[in-house]
């Protein structure tokens, strides 16, 4: 055998071993992606998360750009979480933006779902009266219509500032609406107040209300959670996949986290139809960081045990409801790492302070 016939059989050798050696090609995945919330007239965008931004930036569409079997789908839900809650007893969400009590509803109902990263921790909630009212504080809401969306995080933490104040639901005439349905009701007074969030903002910035109370600066128990949660189905056949969901959403978190990104990051959380200056006014007083972290740290654990709680003792969830075992941070704990991003947040202890400090 001649040695160009030696080399030519050792070539075709070598070549039919890495044949043989790539993993075959997988099936096609599509990966679909709830938000418990929707744009202005109905964009298909949201704000004021690290989930938003993902969206809005593309973060897990540029993390599958080489894999032309993985697809991305993203729905947008009016219904907020109560709809999503729906959707994944449907099957028909992989992974989703939700907020603490119907994420909470959904697993006292026995959704099979695990919670892998905070997105939108903290958020603040307001209280909006009418232009010409003269109900100055939460403890004026006695007798009154008030509005906000049943079953979402608001709700909870809505039912918590009136307890604090002295009130419960039954002292106040609760009108369940949407946040498009609450800016009309209110600017026709057709309610006397709303809880809410950057479209009551909105609303008063145009001379349409008054908003009278934040929880920001307030006690932060009365803050709102929410995160990403996956359907334990589809994690445990693609764990590959969901740690690479989760690496997406993590370098959405950090880009959202960075000072020098804030005018940039608000411009892209616009899409949503939510003006920049009412994003400037909603983080106003909080680094980005603090509101977009997407640890799964104590304090975040046990607000997320107190709404629990608190969602039976208010008559929300008629059982009782442990996260044992619900909170899921290997994935989040290994994007981490991987991304070099072990101490970029700060971690926060049950009692609200810096774990540290």
């Amino acid at each position: 055998m001649s040695l160009s016939q030696l080399t030519r059989r050792t070539v075709l050798a070598a070549f039919a071993a890495s044949l043989l050696a790539v993993p075959a090609i997988a099936e096609p995945v599509t990966i679909n992606i709830g938000y418990a919330a929707i744009g202005v007239d109905s964009r298909p965008y949201a704000e004021g998360t690290s989930a938003a931004t993902a969206r809005a930036g593309e973060f897990l569409e540029k993390e599958f750009a080489n894999d032309p079997d993985v697809k991305i789908e993203w729905f947008f839900f009016k219904g907020a979480g109560p709809a999503v809650n729906e959707a994944f007893a449907n099957n028909q969400l992989d992974f989703a933006y939700q907020g603490d009590l119907p994420s909470l509803i959904g697993r006292a109902n026995g959704l099979k779902t695990k919670y892998l990263l905070a997105s939108g921790a903290r958020k603040p909630l307001y209280l909006a009266v009418a232009q010409d009212s003269d109900i100055k504080s939460v403890a004026d809401l006695k007798g009154k219509k008030v509005a906000y969306q049943r079953g979402t995080n608001g709700h909870l933490a809505a039912i918590k500032i009136l307890e604090a104040n002295g009130l419960t639901e039954k002292d106040i005439q609760v009108i369940n609406l949407d946040s498009a349905g609450t800016v009309a009701a209110l600017t026709s007074q057709d309610i006397d107040a709303a809880f809410g969030d950057t479209p009551l903002i909105n609303l008063a910035a145009k001379g349409n209300a008054k908003v009278i109370y934040t929880t920001k600066g307030d006690d932060p128990r009365f803050s709102r959670n929410a995160g990403i949660v996956g359907r334990e189905d589809f994690i445990d056949k693609h764990p590959e996949i969901t740690q690479r969901v989760v690496d997406a959403f993590v370098k959405a978190a950090q880009w959202s986290s960075d000072e020098p990104n804030r005018a940039a990051l608000f411009e892209l959380w616009h899409k949503s139809g939510t003006p920049v200056p009412i994003l400037e006014d909603y983080f106003s007083n909080d680094t980005l960081a603090y509101r977009n972290s997407p640890l799964i740290d104590d304090l975040l654990v046990s607000q997320y045990e107190e709404q629990a709680v608190k969602a039976k003792e208010f008559g929300l969830i008629r059982r009782d409801v442990s996260t044992d075992g619900w909170f899921e941070p290997k994935y989040l704990n290994a994007a981490l790492a991987k991304l070099n991003l072990q101490n970029f947040w700060q971690s926060y202890g049950a009692n609200g302070k810096p774990l540290g400090s």
